[in-house]
């Protein structure tokens, strides 16, 4: 298990993974029309085109998409219960999670000193394995080589365990707000924490 920068050939996978964690996370607050406008065929081609861009072409240097890997197990050395539906070649790692970040955008803040964290997402088949803390730590060290002292990021309120995941990782909400329409008002919190 660990963390590393995103390659081109990791673009299949970080897609697929971002495609199955939105369908599981995102089911018990979303209305169905627009999660699957977000995670259908269509919008997968879509994810994939700017995932390749922003691994291989990032806007700047203080853009990263870094991955989280487990090990894949020969297939001689594992059980049925063991195996992944993603299989991967012997002695190889399987992208299980992910996270992307660059300089904040909002206009409230300075980002020469604020990060956005874009995405953070963990495999729903991987997950209670300490990929999202691992992810979130190595962009942390990223972001502070990168000279930035303050990260945000945005999260939808009902998402409760990635709510509580971050506050247990120290961030709090700062007061903004935004409601995205998606056929009913889904309501965006931002979380705020200082890393320098």
């Amino acid at each position: 298990m660990g963390v590393r920068t995103a390659r081109l050939e990791d673009v299949e996978a970080v897609t697929s993974t971002q495609i199955r964690a939105w369908k599981f996370v995102y089911r018990d607050f979303m209305p169905l029309g627009p999660l699957e406008q977000m995670t259908g065929p269509a919008a997968e081609k879509l994810w994939r085109r700017q995932w390749d861009e922003a691994i291989t072409t990032p806007p700047t240097p203080r853009h990263r998409v870094l991955v989280a890997v487990e090990q894949v197990i020969p297939e001689s050395e594992s059980s049925p219960a063991e195996e992944d539906e993603r299989p991967g070649p012997p002695d190889s790692d399987r992208v299980v999670g992910l996270a992307s970040h660059g300089p904040a955008e909002d206009p409230d803040v300075n980002p020469s000193t604020t990060a956005e964290l874009l995405t953070l997402l963990v495999d729903p088949n991987h997950t209670r394995r300490g990929h999202g803390s691992r992810l979130l730590n190595a962009t942390v060290d990223h972001l502070r080589d990168d000279g930035f002292s303050t990260v945000v990021t945005w999260v939808f309120a009902d998402n409760h365990a990635m709510l509580a995941f971050l506050e247990s990782a120290g961030w709090g909400e700062d007061g903004a707000d935004r409601v995205l329409d998606m056929g009913r008002p889904i309501r965006m919190v931002r979380l705020r924490t200082e890393i320098g």
